[in-house]
Formats: structure tokens, sequence, C-alpha cells
């Protein structure tokens, strides 16, 4: 039976936060380049870590990889790699498959974006892909983070059907280049 680690929230945050940066925006906070994948070797992570002034060792890893809701980061399948799952601003080639998606998919967003959205459609922005969710609970906590938050169905399975392509993260994200606004329902007005 394994140990239970107590670790406070706020140390949680503060570490997700840290991989993050380094696995998804900035390894070269750490002294890291990423691997094709986006993977970097653990040991490697922990000593650049160490050397950036944050503590950091396999059982903290591996609790934080575990135990977070958003599933954001994964081990190789023999434990001596990791890797964000999603959410990458840099250019990293995945190694996800096209999967048919289900008939609708949930944008959360701010209702200050609206408009934009209805022009432009939904945009990437700063990452590689536009994130997607499974469900409107979802959607609507992801549009929180933004702001007064809207939810917006996508007519994915249509998309899909007109050669867009998805692809479903290990932590239930659905991720497409872009959502072109023929494709998203928007409220009546």
């Amino acid at each position: 039976m394994g140990v239970i680690m107590e670790i406070p929230d706020r140390d949680l945050v503060h570490m997700s936060k840290f991989l993050s940066l380094v696995l998804r925006h900035k390894p070269e906070v750490a002294g890291l380049a990423l691997e094709e994948g986006g993977w970097v070797k653990v040991d490697d992570l922990i000593h650049g870590a160490k050397e950036a002034g944050v503590s950091l060792d396999r059982e903290l890893l591996r609790f934080v990889v575990e135990e977070s809701e958003k599933k954001r980061f994964s081990f190789s399948d023999d434990g001596q790699r990791i890797r964000a799952n999603y959410g990458h601003s840099i250019p990293i080639h995945m190694d996800f498959e096209p999967i048919e998606p289900p008939e609708f998919l949930y944008h959360g967003t701010a209702v200050r974006f609206l408009e934009s959205i209805q022009k432009n459609g939904i945009a990437p922005r700063g990452r590689q892909y536009v994130h997607l969710s499974p469900d409107e609970q979802t959607a609507t906590e992801t549009g929180r983070r933004h702001g007064v938050p809207i939810v917006l169905p996508v007519q994915s399975r249509f998309m899909h059907e007109n050669g867009f392509h998805f692809y479903h993260t290990a932590s239930g994200i659905w991720l497409t280049e872009k959502v072109p606004p023929e494709f998203v329902v928007f409220p009546s007005p």
C-alpha cells in the first residue's frame, strides 16, 4: 500500500504552474528542450527544476500527475519521461491520432469574446489547438476563468465530416486546429 502524500493546495498549484510553464511554454526555464511528442526525461526535469530553484522529486511529480483533476501531464509507459498532454504554446508534434468526435463539443469563453468569435470563429490564440470540452459544465468552468461565462456548442461531427481533425486527450479535452464560425451554435439575439 502506497503512502498518501499530504501537500497543501497552494503548493500543488505552484507545482502545476511550474510544470505547465516548462512542459507547455518555456522549457528553457529549466534548461530543457522538449523531445518529439513533448517528452522530457524525468531526471532532467528534476535537475532542471532544482537549477531553477524549484524543489521537485519523483514522488511529488507522480502525485501531481495522478491527482490533478485536469490531467494536464502524463508519464511514458516506463515512467522515465513526462509531458504535458495539451495546451502547448510552442510547436510540438504530438502523437495524437485523429478520432471522430461526438455530435457536439463545447467551447467555454467569456461573453466579451462573443462578437469576435461570431466574426472569426474560435482560434487557438497562443496555443497550438482550440480546446473543446465534452460537456457544458466543464465549458462553463473554463469560461468563468475569463470573465462572465458563455458556452458555445460546436457542431464537431459536422466539422469532422467536412475534413477537420479532432484529437481526444487523456484528460478528456478535445483538440482541433480551429473552429470556423459556421460550425458554432450562437445564442439567439
